[in-house]
């Protein structure tokens, strides 16, 4: 306790073998430097990659959205739903081939990547209404495609936000779910918690949910939800991320109302599984064992 308030100690959550690669990982931030996202429309559309093709389209509940489908060797073990990051204003499916693909070799499983629309163009519910669309058609056919009912979902950064906007909107139906990795989402678009407020002044909330009334609805700011029907969740997230707050939330919330696990790694910004460190190919280690012992 310091002067009546709790503290959490980050290093209960923190693996102590990856300590000796925080040098590393040091290193490379500096070199970098701290990079922000676009701040206006015009750099939004300067970020922006031409489309991939490649993708299907599926349907379920009236509504339609493209996906991207990744097979392992031999018959799937499971199904993993995932959604790409991107601040709900940049990136695709597509973007994340490479990675899903050696995923789906890994686990032995399909990766079923959501195209979700884009704001500005498409400013929330669309992006949440295709998450929700793309759920409801891996529950109702996941048996007939994929051979397995067996089911997880996840998400990087925006992505991570969505993946528990979708579990939200299924309500009991999420438990068909056998678990969510989560990967350095937001969950306060609001501004109104101390975490929140540290994010309150970036591009992408305006140009998501600028419009909303209220941005504490669940759909918007997941944090404020009914988490009870969420099945196991795996929060990952850096120890210097400007989320890292909002993720701690979020697993309090979360350890209240159901099942969760928390892993902070150290020295590590936001984004920071797609490094090429050890830190980073920790990280995505433990989240491919952690969905693997689900999907098993």
């Amino acid at each position: 306790m310091i002067g009546g308030r709790r503290t959490v100690d980050l290093h209960s959550f923190i693996d102590p073998g990856l300590l000796q690669h925080v040098g590393q990982a040091r290193a490379e931030n500096a070199q970098r430097g701290i990079r922000r996202g676009p701040g206006t429309y015009e750099e939004v559309l300067a970020a922006r990659t031409p489309p991939a093709g490649g993708s299907e389209v599926v349907e379920a509940g009236g509504r339609s959205v493209p996906v991207r489908i990744h097979l392992p060797e031999g018959a799937p073990r499971g199904v993993l739903l995932d959604f790409h990051g991107g601040g709900f204003y940049l990136g695709s499916a597509a973007q994340d081939d490479e990675r899903n693909r050696r995923r789906a070799d890994a686990l032995g499983v399909a990766v079923v990547s959501v195209d979700y629309r884009l704001a500005p163009e498409h400013p929330w519910p669309a992006a949440p209404d295709d998450a929700e669309t793309a759920a409801l058609w891996l529950l109702e056919h996941a048996g007939e495609r994929f051979g397995t009912t067996r089911l997880a979902i996840g998400g990087f950064s925006a992505g991570a936000t969505l993946a528990v906007a979708a579990l939200l909107r299924l309500g009991d139906r999420a438990a068909r779910f056998a678990g969510a990795a989560l990967q350095f989402g937001t969950y306060d678009l609001s501004g109104t918690t101390p975490a929140g407020r540290l994010i309150a002044g970036e591009y992408f909330l305006q140009a998501y949910a600028g419009h909303a009334p209220d941005r504490t609805l669940p759909d918007i700011s997941p944090v404020f939800g009914d988490l009870r029907h969420l099945p196991p969740v795996l929060v990952v997230v850096g120890a210097l991320d400007v989320l890292l707050e909002d993720n701690l939330a979020m697993a309090a919330r979360l350890a209240v109302a159901g099942e969760v696990e928390l892993k902070v790694y150290p020295e590590s910004l936001h984004g920071f599984t797609n490094r090429d460190n050890e830190i980073a190919r920790a990280a995505r280690r433990d989240i491919e064992r952690w969905l693997a012992e689900r999907l098993s």
